[in-house]
């Protein structure tokens, strides 16, 4: 027997969020993809693949996540994506909550040379594992925001939320 794909939708306050999993014939599941509502490159879903069973932890840790007691991911993943997609994803779990870290900073732990620095950046454009794989706490050198998947604004919401920046007063 073959995985078959599996998703499920959790609510939080950027909007539902849709995850979706492979799933064994056991019923082990490994997390695939974890988007943002109107997110480029998010997966198109089939109805008839909804399945909330296989995502009881990943709802209980994006619940902790958003309430401020978890500040770290700890579920199977096994997004799809190139030797250096790997790299860089895997990379992004070194850089703690509450802090950012540069493109740069971001290239430089994995060994990529400076002149490399937007294949860093269109890796973390691909990162289809939103929150999980923190790439929103990649800024740039100046200190700006630069792109995000998900929506600047969200970038901007989940940096203020882990304490990385300051609430802004209107």
């Amino acid at each position: 027997m073959t995985n078959r794909t599996a998703h499920t939708v959790h609510p939080s306050p950027l909007g539902d969020l849709l995850l979706t999993a492979s799933v064994s014939p056991a019923g082990d599941a490994t997390l695939t993809s974890l988007s943002l509502p109107g997110q480029r490159g998010a997966p198109a879903v089939r109805g008839e693949d909804r399945d909330d069973g296989p995502f009881t932890e990943a709802h209980r840790q994006l619940d902790a996540y958003f309430a401020g007691r978890r500040t770290r991911f700890g579920l199977p993943l096994s997004p799809a994506g190139s030797a250096f997609q790997q790299a860089v994803w895997q990379a992004l779990d070194d850089v703690p909550y509450g802090t950012t870290a540069t493109y740069g900073e971001l290239a430089a732990r994995i060994g990529v040379a400076r002149s490399e620095i937007r294949a860093v950046g269109g890796a973390l454009g691909a990162n289809p594992l939103l929150l999980v794989r923190p790439c929103h706490r990649v800024i740039g050198a100046d200190g700006s925001l630069r792109g995000y998947a998900g929506g600047v604004e969200r970038k901007r919401w989940l940096l203020t939320h882990e304490g990385a920046l300051q609430p802004t007063l209107l």
